[in-house]
């Protein structure tokens, strides 16, 4: 895995054909769509990166829309599989949960990770949510009352304050303060949301040390030799179509790579499982991480 890891360093024209298991005609492709050579510059933003497509991925969505995005800052080099989708904003779901705990923390309406919210003993869809949770078990397990808690908790006002400073999609909290996410006005594309995880690992977030440090530490989703894998899934079940989502970063060695996976359809299959089945087998297929 660690010589296939500099997969970015001489083999943008031919992406480890042999160790990726693609064909050996597969190359990634310099982009000269407007849309694909994009990406949102922020305050603090590196300089455009070098964008490239590679529809071969294509393989890894078969019976879903939806697009792939990967940032190597390293080399400030742009990996995506359908750059237009990459752009589209979707409601960004259980994904926001990163930014509401980065607020909670911030305003001081939760104390750390291990603050308890308890249960109002409403049965919940999911087993695990019927229970008291902390910020570190409430992610752990997406459990959506407690981020509604914590975001009534928190409050309009505030909310709005710190989404915009975040520059968070097209941060419009518009509709009810604790669904805005699930099915009010914010929108985030796949691009958006790379550029916001760089942001929040490179600390140029408006949160303080701790926030980000707690928050990094909670999104931990798995750990190996030499790599640490951390993200959030995020599923939109309250709208007209479905969408799956996986956003996070791998860290390898010292270096790390940031990707935001989305799929979309009519069908509830399209969910944030699959998008992280999906991105899994994507970084695995580029040697990026260990296969099963």
């Amino acid at each position: 895995m660690r010589a296939m890891r500099f997969f970015w360093i001489g083999v943008l024209g031919l992406i480890l054909a042999a160790c990726a298991g693609f064909p050996p005609s597969s190359t990634a492709v310099p982009a000269s769509d407007p849309a694909a050579a994009s990406i949102p510059v922020t305050a603090g933003s590196p300089p455009t990166p070098v964008a490239y497509t590679m529809p071969e991925l294509a393989i890894y969505f078969e019976g879903f829309e939806g697009a792939f995005v990967l940032y190597d800052p390293a080399q400030n080099r742009l990996l995506r599989y359908n750059p237009r989708g990459g752009a589209a904003r979707y409601l960004p779901a259980s994904t926001f949960k990163i930014l509401n705990s980065l607020i909670g923390l911030e305003t001081g309406v939760i104390a750390d990770e291990h603050d308890v919210i308890a249960w109002d003993g409403t049965p919940q869809p999911v087993d695990s949510w019927n229970q008291d949770h902390t910020l570190e078990s409430a992610i752990q397990n997406s459990v959506v009352w407690y981020y509604q808690a914590l975001a009534r908790r928190v409050g309009e006002e505030r909310m709005r304050q710190w989404v915009e400073a975040a520059g968070y999609g097209n941060a419009d909290i518009s509709g009810v303060i604790d669904t805005f996410w699930l099915e009010g006005a914010l929108r985030i594309s796949a691009d958006e949301q790379v550029d916001f995880l760089r942001r929040f690992y490179d600390g140029e977030l408006p949160f303080s040390a701790r926030s980000v440090e707690i928050v990094k530490k909670i999104l931990v989703l798995e750990e190996g030799e030499g790599y640490r894998l951390s993200g959030k899934t995020g599923s939109v079940v309250r709208s007209v179509e479905y969408v799956g989502w996986f956003v996070g970063y791998l860290e390898i060695d010292g270096q790390v790579y940031f990707f935001a996976t989305n799929i979309h359809g009519s069908q509830a299959a399209a969910n944030g499982v699959k998008a992280q089945a999906i991105t899994r087998a994507i970084l695995q297929g580029l040697g990026l991480l260990p296969a099963d």
